[in-house]
């Protein structure tokens, strides 16, 4: 399969919009609320999603964006949790994905249970940053997928991860070609310094260039319905979350308008 066809296969249509569902602190985390229930976290988080839906999204991706400060590896407790919620919500006949910060195994684990398409995580490089050095196991990630006979979900790998900056003297688009020959991931995404901050779109050129036309990249933080426009002129679809929130706040519920406004922008760029 060409990879420039990946995203019409997963999603059924080019430039998909990817939205994130966000997930409330869960159990064992600093920010773990305990007055909220399992089923407090379940209704929370499907609010959100019969917006997103309602905007007209192509896909919805879990996270457990509220984790904060965020792990290398996941607890158990935390785990069974987020795959409660997923299995609860989780769309019958639309493609979803699982993103847990920053535990590839634990992502993967989930989506395997769960039926997810696809996992968004860190898989390659080292780096340092907010939660120290950030050094992945791309490897062992990998083998686990066979392992478990989980190939059918795919590893959407981000390159220029929030929070922290690459070691060694490699371009983005070194790297994102050596993700691509020798990591063997199934696309690869360009972030901004945070969540909700746009990168600098020479960035998502360049990796675009170095993985090659058939390759996906996709814009990962940062779009809103006033920059969709020229992002999407390179980018081959979008992960977004911050901007669909009320006053574009990451932590806040989703706003059906924002996400409806941003979902016309993005017909507008996909019909010129």
């Amino acid at each position: 399969m060409k990879m420039s066809q990946l995203m019409k296969d997963l999603f059924g249509v080019n430039k998909p919009v990817i939205a994130m569902a966000h997930v409330p602190a869960l159990p064992g985390t600093p920010r773990h609320d305990p007055a909220m229930t399992v089923s407090r976290m379940i209704e929370t988080v499907a609010a959100d999603v019969e917006k997103l839906w309602a905007a007209g999204v192509d896909a919805i991706m879990f996270c457990n964006e509220d984790d904060r400060p965020y792990t290398f590896q996941a607890g158990p407790e935390a785990i069974a949790v987020m795959t409660r919620i997923v299995t609860e919500l989780r769309p019958k006949d639309r493609p979803f994905g699982v993103d847990y910060l920053w535990d590839p195994i634990a992502a993967l684990s989930i989506a395997a249970a769960t039926g997810a398409s696809f996992i968004r995580e860190v898989v390659t490089g080292v780096y340092e940053s907010d939660m120290g050095l950030w050094s992945p196991d791309g490897a062992a990630l990998f083998r686990l997928r066979r392992h478990i006979g989980a190939d059918q979900v795919r590893i959407f790998a981000n390159i220029t991860p929030e929070f922290a900056s690459a070691m060694g003297t490699r371009t983005v688009g070194q790297r994102a070609r050596s993700a691509v020959v020798s990591s063997v991931v199934d696309a690869l995404l360009i972030s901004g310094l945070m969540a909700g901050a746009e990168p600098d779109v020479e960035a998502l050129r360049e990796a675009k260039e170095a993985a090659g036309p058939d390759f996906p990249v996709l814009l990962n933080t940062g779009a809103k319905a006033d920059n969709i426009g020229t992002f999407l002129k390179v980018a081959d679809g979008v992960i977004v979350g911050s901007s669909l929130k009320v006053g574009g706040h990451t932590w806040n519920p989703v706003d059906g308008a924002r996400a409806k406004a941003f979902m016309d922008a993005v017909r507008q760029v996909r019909q010129s």
